[in-house]
This record gives C-alpha cells, structure tokens and sequence, in this order.
C-alpha cells in the first residue's frame, strides 16, 4: 500500500483528500504546512506528496524545495487553485501541476500514474 503526504492548510481540505485517497486504497498522512511536511517526509516513507502552494509560513514552492532537499526521490504534486505559479521555474521540480477541482478525479489519475512509474522500494 503507498503511503501518500497531503500537505494542505485547509482542514476540510485535508480530510477530503484524507477520505478520498483511503477510498483508493492509499494509507494517508497529513500535514497542515510546510515545516510539518518536512518532518514528516524525513521521518516516513512517502511515496507521494501532494502539496498545496499557498500556505501561511513557508509557502508550496519553499516547500518543495525543502522536501527535495530531505528525499530527491519522492514525487511531488502541486496541487493548487493559483494558476500563476506554473511560471515560477522552482515549480519545476514537481511531477505534476494541478489546479484543484471538487472533482478529484484527475489528482487520483495523476497519483495513480505517478505511482505505477515508480521502482519498487523507491
């Protein structure tokens, strides 16, 4: 079972995510900011993040950076309603960008892909 990060400072949000990706048959760790999804990617085995950018305190992009520079191996969706940061070279770095939608259906299809590329024990 992959285990997938949702970083996103929106409580219901979160436990959107939460109930949908479980649905899917992921197990689910959450994070309310960036510093939380740091901590949690050096200290878990992630598989996946799925990272919202605008977030109080250290914003997506500081974020990605930061989760790269703990584990360059995991992959990572932005997940985002802004599409103004897909210019932002630094977002670059990301797997994927996705505008977010009350249909999740194209972050579950991007989760599953991303997923099934990926190496075992990766």
């Amino acid at each position: 079972m992959a285990t997938i990060l949702v970083v996103e400072d929106d409580k219901n949000q979160r436990v959107l995510y939460e109930d949908e990706l479980k649905e899917e048959g992921y197990h689910v760790i959450l994070a309310k900011d960036g510093r939380e999804a740091v901590r949690k990617v050096r200290d878990n085995k992630i598989d996946l993040v799925v990272l919202d950018i605008r977030m109080p305190g250290a914003d997506g992009v500081e974020t990605l950076s930061n989760i790269i520079a703990v584990n360059k191996k995991v992959p990572v969706i932005l997940n985002t309603a802004y599409t103004s940061y897909k210019d932002n070279f630094m977002t670059w770095a990301a797997e994927k960008y996705i505008v977010k939608s009350s249909d999740l259906s194209e972050l579950k299809k991007s989760i599953k892909e991303i997923l099934d590329r990926k190496k075992p024990g990766e």
